[in-house]
């Protein structure tokens, strides 16, 4: 009667989204100054002014149909000229504005290039820990997907691994830096290293490997440098959202750069347009491509997330939980104080922390704290933390 594919999604929620629901039940019931939910990775800092400014001035200036009308299928012309100039003087890395695509943000981008990709028997690569709607979108597109375990000393590349996981049925490999959960950003040499993997096997198997950059979390690092892939890698599709780095992920923002050095680039565009059409998500919201044209590289203050990182961190290590200092995001990923990190998050709800257990993303016994919330929300919860831990240790 219904696609069974799509029930089970239905049914089995992500993880994420049911604490979070989770959350918001405990809220009514206790309060939410009594609620530390670091659940999802939904930004509490308020978007630069900037972003308001230019909502006010596009609802004065322009015309109704202008501003809320529809754009090319791809979207505005303008606009895509104005990011594919940016990635040129910000990166110094060539783009065209007919290889840039608007979506409803890096979800869209993500699926769209999936399947613009997508042919019989092809697999997909992900690294550990990753994003779960990562396999979801994959596998709906039709790969097959194959997991591969990173450094847990650094939540880097395992090389060792990747050079195994990949076939002469790989079609793409998926990265994601700044990284959501671990918050590590995968350093300038790894990004050679990974090109030159790529590349080797590109030869072996005598056809296109595809790097999949997934970079919502670009601008949200403290002090590291986040390599811009295309400069390492011809073969390269950035999948870029505003979401985190204006605080409107509720907007739902993006764009596909596939690089003009990509083998084949202007098919690979054409079919990142048909599967744009075939999904239905063609010409994204249209003020908000507007919006995000005038604020390319601006952020809200990520000097809040790095003193809730910091705070936490601080209290967390001493207190016992293991943890990599993350150099980017707004997420921490400690060791749960178990193996059983599921347990450990139920463990942790008698504390009014709700935590979500690596195991969606690929780790088990991890948690990932979302960061994102305000920092007096972050200090009442130390004590919370530290009273977990106390527990543990008795």
């Amino acid at each position: 009667m219904v696609n069974k594919q799509y029930y089970n999604y239905g049914t089995s929620r992500s993880v994420i989204r049911e604490i979070f629901e989770f959350g918001l039940k405990l809220r009514k019931e206790i309060g939410a100054e009594n609620v530390y939910d670091f659940s999802l990775g939904n930004p509490s800092v308020a978007s630069p002014d900037s972003v308001n400014s230019e909502v006010r001035k596009l609802i004065s200036e322009k015309s109704s149909v202008a501003l809320h009308g529809y754009t090319s299928a791809q979207g505005d012309y303008t606009v895509r000229k104005k990011i594919s100039d940016y990635i040129t003087r910000t990166y110094g890395a060539k783009a065209s504005e007919n290889l840039i695509y608007m979506t409803c943000g890096a979800a869209a981008a993500l699926t769209i290039t999936l399947g613009a990709l997508y042919e019989d028997g092809d697999n997909c690569v992900v690294i550990q820990p990753y994003f779960p709607e990562y396999k979801v979108w994959a596998n709906t597109a039709g790969y097959t997907v194959t997991e591969v375990s990173p450094d847990y000393t650094s939540f880097q590349i395992n090389f060792e691994e990747l050079k195994t996981a990949i076939t002469a049925k790989t079609k793409c490999v998926i990265i994601n830096s700044p990284n959501n959960p671990s918050g590590a950003v995968i350093s300038k040499e790894n990004i050679v290293k990974l090109a030159k993997l790529l590349e080797e096997r590109q030869a072996e198997f005598k056809h296109p490997i595809f790097l999949i950059a997934d970079e919502p979390y670009r601008e949200l690092v403290y002090g590291a440098e986040v390599a811009y892939v295309p400069n390492f890698y011809k073969n390269t599709v950035v999948c870029y959202a505003f979401s985190k780095s204006l605080s409107i992920p509720g907007e739902r923002i993006g764009y596909i750069a596939v690089s003009p050095d990509t083998n084949g680039a202007g098919e690979i565009y054409a079919a990142v347009c048909g599967a744009g059409r075939a999904l239905g998500y063609v010409c994204a919201p249209s003020m908000w491509q507007f919006v995000a044209a005038e604020n390319l590289g601006k952020t809200a203050d990520i000097s809040i997330y790095r003193t809730n990182r910091d705070l936490l961190l601080s209290t967390l290590t001493a207190s016992g939980y293991e943890c990599v200092k993350p150099d980017g995001t707004f997420y921490l990923f400690i060791k749960a104080l178990e193996k059983d990190a599921i347990a450990f998050c139920e463990r942790a709800k008698k504390y009014n922390l709700l935590l979500v257990p690596g195991d969606c993303f690929g780790a088990p016994g991890y948690v990932r704290i979302a960061y994102c919330v305000s920092t007096e929300t972050v200090k009442g919860s130390l004590t919370a933390f530290t009273a977990l831990s106390a527990e543990y240790r008795a």
